[in-house]
């Protein structure tokens, strides 16, 4: 005879919320699911029965009738003719601590694969930007790529999420798309965003990816090997270079300056190269804008050299100075740039979408080599993001972060000034964050270690050059998460921290 769980325990497990949107039917239920997939419910013991649960839980007998059927139905339990309630032994299978007897024996015997060994190139080890996961814990966040939920379009978000949600809405995004995405989404890129950087493109050249960072991997992955060399500029985006080395593709580092690329240059150096990826709006991490007479000149080259650019728009949305500077992509007749954007970064980065426009041909190659790994980004969010756009919450968005954040550069910029005259800061003309160059005695990775035991978050800027070629003096400061009132002060606090590493005499 089966032996019966006690109800005693469920007391203290059951947490009652009168402030949480779930049921008490949906809470109980919670309960039961985290105690069978926690391993804390043996599969040959009973549940107690509905009549004992609802009273250790205060709460109607039916409520604990209708989330142990619901169980059932779900595959969480199976019900057993006058013996009760048990965990469905098939729910466990798989899972991590669950093993089935007969196996035991022999996964002892049996030696581990040495996984170092069997993967050739280790991302783990990869040179990354590192960011606190705590960073809304500290006081004086200047970090890059997060953002203010003082800002964030709650409601409007919301409202769009809700119409996707609708029962005619839920048919067109619900089916698999398999490589497709979602037309209505498409339609307001090709219409609403693009034409703003002067991009024109048919739907056959635009494909949506999960953020601009699988934009750049899909590209890497059908283009680059150990035979393409790739113009990188230097410093450059950490991430995308990490993508081009796991390709296994040479690259060759582009020097930088206060107009970002040199093509006149280091013409020379272009003509080297199959590829070169680009930021040109504003370059990263030193947030230089390319000149118009630059770009005409990289499209010159790569015509005579016969390369194609890789046009990483990322931040093209915030901009301070009046109209943005048209992209490449807009400038270019002859199919040499492949256009990458984010529709999310300057909205939610936890959202995930971005694009790629090229010509069609390329498209096509891209989506089905999308549909190898994701198929397409979840349809549901493709078509909330498409009716947010058509309803002109993203412009006024826009117009929004384009206010807050050029009073935060100003701010940022001012403190700088007054608290750090020794540093040299790029001019910031739009964007989320101003890169900083301090003077040669400055060691940064020391600077960041003592500023976050203070409460302050720095990035390292060594981590934005190539390996061998880094300055150890520099770091950025983002100002899209940190409130206008807490710049100053935490500026005067790392200036502080800057001069006590300052030699002697």
């Amino acid at each position: 005879m089966a032996s019966r769980m006690s109800s005693a325990m469920w007391s203290q497990r059951f947490q009652r919320s009168a402030e949480s949107n779930i049921s008490l039917q949906g809470q109980i239920r919670q309960m039961l699911v985290a105690a069978i997939l926690d391993g804390q419910m043996s599969v040959d013991t009973a549940l107690p029965s509905s009549r004992e649960l609802a009273d250790q839980l205060s709460v109607a007998r039916n409520t604990v009738v209708l989330a142990y059927q619901q169980l059932v139905e779900e595959g969480y339990l199976i019900s057993r003719e006058r013996s009760g309630h048990f965990v469905n032994p098939a729910i466990l299978e798989g899972r991590q601590g669950f093993v089935p007897p007969q196996t035991v024996a022999a996964n002892e015997a049996v030696g581990r694969p040495d996984w170092t060994r069997r993967i050739a190139r280790l991302p783990s080890l990869q040179r990354n930007i590192v960011k606190q996961a705590s960073w809304q814990n500290y006081e004086f966040p200047f970090i890059y790529g997060q953002f203010d939920q003082t800002l964030f379009p709650t409601s409007d978000w919301r409202e769009c999420c809700m119409k996707a949600l609708s029962v005619m809405e839920i048919r067109n995004w619900a089916p698999d798309l398999i490589e497709r995405d979602d037309d209505t989404l498409i339609q307001q890129i090709r219409t609403r965003v693009l034409p703003r950087r002067g991009v024109f493109a048919m739907p056959d050249e635009i494909v949506v990816t999960m953020g601009a960072q699988q934009a750049l991997y899909l590209i890497a992955d059908l283009l680059a090997n150990e035979r393409t060399t790739i113009g990188f500029e230097n410093p450059g985006y950490p991430d995308a270079r990490n993508i081009f080395l796991n390709r296994n593709a040479p690259l060759l580092p582009l020097p930088v300056d206060e107009g970002g690329v040199r093509p006149v240059a280091d013409a020379h150096l272009l003509a080297q190269c199959d590829y070169v990826y680009v930021t040109p709006s504003h370059q990263c991490p030193t947030t230089a804008t390319l000149p118009l007479e630059r770009r005409h000149a990289l499209l010159e080259l790569a015509q005579k050299h016969d390369f194609v650019v890789i046009e990483d728009d990322y931040e093209s949305e915030n901009n301070f100075s009046g109209g943005p500077h048209p992209a490449l992509k807009s400038l270019d007749t002859a199919d040499r740039v492949l256009y990458v954007g984010s529709l999310s970064k300057s909205f939610a980065p936890g959202l995930r979408l971005g694009y790629v426009v090229g010509p069609r041909d390329l498209i096509r190659e891209l989506r089905a080599l999308r549909r190898l790994m994701v198929r397409h980004p979840a349809a549901y969010i493709q078509r909330a993001f498409a009716t947010f756009l058509a309803l002109g919450h993203h412009d006024a968005l826009l117009r929004r972060l384009a206010f807050a954040y050029k009073e935060r550069a100003e701010a940022l910029k001012a403190a700088l000034d007054a608290h750090l005259p020794e540093v040299r800061h790029a001019r910031i003309t739009g964007g989320s964050s101003c890169w900083v160059e301090g003077p040669p005695w400055l060691d940064a990775t020391r600077l960041a270690a003592e500023a976050e035991a203070h409460g302050i978050l720095i990035e390292l800027g060594s981590v934005f050059f190539m390996e061998g070629l880094e300055q150890r003096q520099c770091f950025r400061m983002g100002f899209s998460a940190i409130k206008i009132e807490k710049i100053e002060p935490g500026v005067r606090a790392l200036a502080e921290l800057v001069r006590a590493q300052r030699p002697q005499g």
